[in-house]
């Protein structure tokens, strides 16, 4: 079982203006941040019973290290009830399929290459980008919801950071370091998320389908260049007993016990760590900067499907990629059995250390 681990991402002055705000009556926002997420959280939940089945088709676009468009590919969704839904993602060269069924069942289907960062985020970009009721809980999160309102195109936002009370991090990390989510000013629909300064993720488009806020196009920038967009093609109704919704016989298939996102994650901690080598040429040539690894921790803490999400130069990317390779943790577990995690790591080159 894989155990999404978000790093969500803080509001970055490259923000376009918003567009198509969905229109219809909606609540105003309250004042309080934990006040805030407890308003826009029904806005979000996509597995509510109450939900009529549904399908969703999308296109996404990944992008070079220029900012141009490069690789694209769809992705579709199938919802039956909160046990039964389908996810497919399919781009030039491979397809990758996952089914939940009926009986805690899920089962997959795979040709080609390997899933991407961005492709492993898309479903939780879509519908579910907030963070759990659980993380937000000060007495296991150890969290301080901060406001700091931030006006873009002279409007202010709300922006709510999440900060850590470890007091040594505290004076070691800015502000811009720990994760934020930013919300219109008069309704509890997220406008953008960030985190690490860095990397920032945009909410456009927004629409409301079944009561739910759905954003038609996500864009995710980091220091102002397009790394990947996904815009909605279409969404309506699903016939329950959709053929589509029923794995085939030589699918891969595996019991889940736990559903993703449960309580009782325990964090996992280094075990090896190998540094970096900054590049020579990189030095001479006056380059720095923060490259952004996407990766998975397996059960055993090793690290695979390690991929260069964002570099500022290549020869950067390469070497953060040659270090983390081998780096193990001790297995993240989940209500104490180890699963595994999605995450993003950060490596940070600077000429002044």
């Amino acid at each position: 079982m894989r155990m999404l681990f978000l790093l969500m991402l803080i509001l970055t002055l490259a923000l376009p203006s918003f567009s198509q705000t969905a229109a219809s009556t909606a609540p105003g926002l309250p004042k309080e941040p934990h006040e805030i997420f407890a308003a826009a959280a029904p806005f979000y939940d996509f597995t509510a019973p109450s939900l009529k089945p549904w399908h969703l088709k999308a296109t996404y676009q990944f992008y070079d290290e220029k900012g141009q468009p490069a690789e694209q590919g769809t992705y579709e969704y199938w919802w039956a009830s909160p046990q039964v839904y389908r996810s497919t993602w399919t781009r030039p060269g491979a397809i990758h399929t996952d089914w939940h069924t009926a009986d805690g069942t899920r089962a997959s289907t795979s040709s080609g290459g390997r899933l991407r960062y961005f492709e492993r985020g898309l479903q939780s970009a879509l519908f579910s980008p907030l963070p759990t009721k659980a993380a937000l809980e000060p007495s296991s999160a150890r969290l301080s919801l901060e406001e700091r309102p931030t006006k873009i195109k002279g409007v202010k936002l709300p922006c709510i950071s999440l900060i850590s009370v470890n007091q040594s991090q505290l004076q070691t990390q800015p502000s811009s370091f720990y994760p934020a989510y930013c919300f219109d000013p008069s309704m509890p629909i997220l406008r953008a998320s960030s985190s690490m300064g860095t990397m920032t993720t945009e909410f456009n488009s927004i629409v409301k389908f079944q009561g739910k806020y759905l954003a038609k196009e996500i864009v995710d920038l980091a220091v102002g260049r397009k790394l990947f967009s996904a815009k909605v093609d279409s969404v309506g109704g699903l016939d329950p007993n959709d053929p589509a919704l029923t794995p085939p016989p030589d699918a891969t298939q595996t019991k889940v016990d736990n559903p993703e996102g449960g309580a009782g994650v325990a964090v996992g901690q280094f075990m090896k760590k190998q540094t970096p080598i900054y590049p020579l040429a990189a030095k001479a040539q006056g380059q720095q900067g923060t490259v952004i690894l996407g990766a998975i921790i397996g059960v055993d803490g090793t690290v695979h499907d390690l991929e260069v999400v964002f570099a500022p130069y290549e020869l950067l990317g390469a070497a953060a990629l040659e270090a983390v390779s081998h780096w193990e943790y001790k297995p993240y577990l989940l209500n104490g059995r180890p699963v595994e995690v999605e995450t993003t790591i950060n490596v940070a080159f600077s000429l002044g250390r």
